[in-house]
Parts: C-alpha cells; sequence; structure tokens
C-alpha cells in the first residue's frame, strides 16, 4: 500500500557555468526530495536535476562573481543606511517605538537606522510607499493597526496589505482601558451597560475607523447597548470634552489614559486585554467584568517590500527580536504601554489575517468609512 507523505520539496540552487570567452553564469539547479514508501519501510529518495536553459535564460553575474555572494549575502547585509518608514508623526505611539528599536539595531547592524515619517489617509501614504520600494531590506515598514482594516475602510488602495509586503515580527500590542469622567454614575462595567440601558450615552475616539472607534463598536455589540459615537481630531481633544462629562466613556490607549486616572480626572473601568495589566493590576478585564469577546489592542509590527530575499528578511527578524529581548529595549517600550512580543514572520502573517478577517466584518456590518 502505497502511503501519501510528505509534498514535494524543491529549492532553487545556482550554479556557474563559463562561457568560451570566460564570461561566468548562473543557472537555476532544482533539488527535488521525494518522500517514497517501500515494502521494507520508508525511505527517503533524493535526487538532483540539472535544468537546461536556453542561452535567453542565464543570468550574467556581474565582475565574474559566482553563486557565493548570494549565499553570503545575510552575513554581509546591511552596507548602507537602512530606513524605517512611520505612517505616524513624529513623536506619538508608534513613532517612538520605531526610533527606540532603530537605535538598536543601528549598533548591531553598525549601519544607520532612520526613521521616516510619511503620514496621511491613515497609514496608506506610507504602506503604498514601502510596496512600491526596492525589495532590498533597506526599507521597511512599522505597519499599525490600520494596516488590517484599511481594505474595509477606503473604497479602493494603492497596495495589498498582505501580497505586497513579507511579514517580519509583530514588535508588541498597545492595551486599552475604557474610562469615564470621574463624575460618571458608573463605578463599573456592569453599571455602566445598566445606565446606558436607561439613556442616551456617547462614545468618543481618535477618529473614524481608528483602533479606538472600532473597540467602541465591538463593546457595544458584546455589551447589547447603543451608544452615539462621537470622533475628534486625536485624543487629546477627546479628553478635553471626556473629563467635563460631554461625552460619556472612551475606550484609549492605557499610556495616555492611566495618568489622568490617576490623577482623579477619570476612572478606569475595564482593560481590553485577556488578562489583567501589570501597570494597572486593579482594573478588571472586560471579561472578568462581565463582557467577554472585548479583547482588543492597537499594534505595531515589522514588514518589508514582498520580494525582499528570505535570507535578509531573516536578518531582520533575528536582529530584531534580539534587540526587543534586550532588557533596556523592552524596558523603554514597557515604559510606553507596550507589551512586547517579538513573533516569527508566520506568527504574524496569521496575526494580520486574524485581525483583517475580525474588524472586517465589524466594519462591514456597522457601515463604517474613512474620513
Amino acid at each position: 500500500m502505497r502511503v501519501r507523505g510528505p509534498p514535494v520539496i524543491q529549492s532553487a540552487l545556482i550554479g556557474v557555468a563559463a562561457s568560451p570567452t570566460g564570461k561566468r553564469f548562473a543557472y537555476p539547479l532544482t533539488y527535488h526530495r521525494q518522500f517514497d514508501t517501500m515494502q521494507s519501510g520508508l525511505a527517503w529518495r533524493d535526487e538532483m536535476q540539472f535544468d537546461q536553459l536556453k542561452r535567453r535564460q542565464f543570468i550574467t553575474l556581474p565582475g565574474g562573481a559566482g553563486a557565493l555572494p548570494v549565499a553570503a549575502r545575510a552575513q554581509t547585509w546591511p552596507t548602507q543606511v537602512a530606513r524605517i518608514i512611520c505612517p505616524i508623526a513624529a513623536g506619538k505611539g508608534v513613532d517612538a517605538t520605531a526610533r527606540i528599536v532603530a537605535a538598536r539595531l543601528s549598533q548591531i547592524w553598525g549601519q544607520q537606522v532612520v526613521v521616516e515619517n510619511k503620514t496621511g489617509a491613515s497609514g496608506n501614504i506610507a504602506a503604498e510607499f514601502v510596496a512600491r520600494s526596492g525589495a532590498d531590506g533597506y526599507t521597511i515598514y512599522i505597519a499599525a493597526f490600520p494596516h488590517a482594516t484599511n481594505r474595509y475602510l477606503y473604497a479602493s488602495l494603492g497596495y495589498d496589505p498582505v501580497a505586497d509586503f513579507a511579514p517580519v515580527t509583530l514588535i508588541g500590542l498597545y492595551p486599552l482601558v475604557m474610562v469615564v469622567p470621574n463624575t460618571s454614575p458608573a463605578h463599573s462595567v456592569k453599571e455602566f451597560i445598566a445606565y446606558a440601558k436607561t439613556n442616551k450615552l456617547s462614545y468618543a475616539s481618535s477618529g473614524n475607523g481608528t483602533s479606538l472607534h472600532l473597540a467602541g463598536e465591538l463593546f457595544k455589540r458584546q455589551a447589547g447597548i447603543e451608544m452615539t459615537h462621537v470622533p475628534y481630531r486625536g485624543a487629546g481633544p477627546a479628553f478635553n470634552d471626556l473629563i467635563p462629562g460631554r461625552v460619556d466613556a472612551m475606550i484609549n490607549f492605557t499610556s495616555s489614559s492611566l495618568p489622568l486616572v490617576r490623577q482623579g480626572q477619570l476612572r478606569a473601568l475595564s482593560v481590553t486585554t485577556a488578562k489583567r495589566l501589570s501597570v494597572a493590576p486593579e482594573v478588571p478585564t472586560m471579561a472578568e467584568a462581565g463582557v467577554p469577546g472585548v479583547e482588543v489592542s492597537s499594534w505595531s509590527a515589522f514588514f518589508v517590500p514582498a520580494r525582499t530575499p528570505q535570507d535578509i528578511v531573516r536578518k531582520i527578524h533575528s536582529d530584531t527580536v534580539a534587540a526587543l529581548a534586550e532588557p533596556a529595549v523592552r524596558e523603554k517600550l514597557e515604559q510606553g504601554g507596550i507589551v512586547v512580543i517579538g513573533s516569527t514572520p508566520d506568527e504574524l502573517a496569521s496575526f494580520l489575517n486574524s485581525e483583517m478577517d475580525r474588524w472586517g466584518r465589524i466594519i462591514k456590518a456597522a457601515n463604517i468609512r474613512a474620513q
């Protein structure tokens, strides 16, 4: 009986041939590893296959270089300045993350890593710029939450958030907390829900389609209540109306909300993480507060253009994860309210797909559009 084994694995190797004039060419050499079953048991059958090519398919190698520079590329990369493209204005959350990581990568690589801010259109300008950049590893995109949602918020995009990018690592999560004015009659999530069922309430966000807006929309649905969404141009103006009670609630970043809670200007009802946060252990999770299914965080991650060689992707990944594991780097990020992750590329790819599926359904159901 023949047992179905693992699929055939093919990997392109590079061979070198010389023409009569001495010019060297590279040709692909395909290695097939096939799993076969025999009566005596399982055995590997290996074969090497040389692919015959027409002369027009040859790739001329500059300077008579052979296959070695390709294999050694990751060992010598980078040889020039690298840049991290940030979709957020300088000084704000994801930008601060980019600069902390860039500073350490500069030291590891012995090459300067600069942060360039290309803001606008909820990250679309930055994402399209990176998608059209050279696939050589020297342009890195620090993507954020909108990378998973813009496909559903905009009529069209000039890039594909999945196909045009190679995932590198999920850097970290930015937890959120639900806050109300200190004068609110609600001292818990359950009290807030009861209050919302007998009153017309509103909630603030930093803009249509943001993680703060979608977190509020998810909370509404899971809690079975109605609230009016009031979008602002940033969290600062929203706080100006939330603190005196002109709006009733906001789900916002812990990094900017908790200081106001400690100053007595706001009251924290719940965090939107699976577990309580070490920075606010007294604040329950949404599940603990009686509303399961409201686990929301914004995030940041490194991507590079889609056709970036895998050896370079692996180097960027390994060096970034090593930087994130260093106590000094981790401490700086955690002080900014970040839960440091440092995932594998495959884990980031799965995370992005999950985020797109989840928020795509909510955006469509609520008919949310970017403004």
